[in-house]
């Protein structure tokens, strides 16, 4: 999927994501609470705005600062393309949406009952869990950490200290790592089924 302007201009499927978190990250900073309660996900409001299971995960509070925002577009950005690369557009917002969906199924059972959720993390967390197990020994910096470290130690270390933060949706993050590592698990068997299949015909021509 392209989005294309008149003048040629390529928005790929990362950057589409980035542009709509920072515009809604902009707009919920005019009227943080209206916009917080209206697509934030939350178990006490779930049945009458079921739409939040898809729109929390656009929607990050400004209060913080840009740190939460910041931090999930620049993994996205990296994690995302990295992504894209191996499996392509489709399998990609399969994974994004699908670990967004499940984190948040997680969240509603698992939060206490009037809090609330917002972020990208979840689907971030679906993201690497799938390169997780694709490239598990990929070399990544992870701040503040100034030397290279395996990808897997740094997703599933991530997760580990972010969990442990107070205010931290744990549970969207822990869905969404869930959904990527059993998508990157069948995204290796087709690549390791179509990989044998090319090596046979090819055995078979010569």
């Amino acid at each position: 999927m392209r989005y294309r302007n008149q003048q040629g201009f390529n928005l790929g499927p990362v950057g589409f994501l980035i542009a709509i978190n920072i515009i809604l990250y902009i707009t919920t900073s005019v009227r943080p609470d209206f916009f917080i309660n209206l697509f934030g996900l939350s178990r006490s409001s779930f049945l009458a705005q079921p739409w939040t299971i898809v729109t929390n995960m656009f929607i990050h509070d400004p209060f913080p600062g840009i740190a939460h925002i910041l931090g999930n577009m620049l993994t996205l950005y990296f994690f995302g393309s990295y992504l894209i690369q191996l499996v392509g557009e489709r399998k990609f917002w399969i994974v994004y949406f699908a670990g967004g969906i499940l984190g948040g199924v997680f969240y509603l059972l698992l939060s206490p009952p009037y809090s609330v959720a917002i972020g990208a993390s979840g689907a971030i967390f679906a993201v690497a869990g799938a390169l997780t197990v694709l490239i598990p020994r990929e070399r990544v910096i992870l701040f503040p950490i100034p030397v290279p470290i395996p990808l897997w130690v740094a997703v599933i270390g991530g997760f580990l200290l972010l969990s442990l933060m107070p205010g931290v949706a744990w549970q969207a993050h822990f869905g969404g790592l869930l959904l990527g590592l059993i998508a990157g698990y069948f995204f290796r068997g087709r690549q390791r089924g179509s990989q044998s299949n090319s090596h046979r015909w090819r055995g078979r021509e010569i």
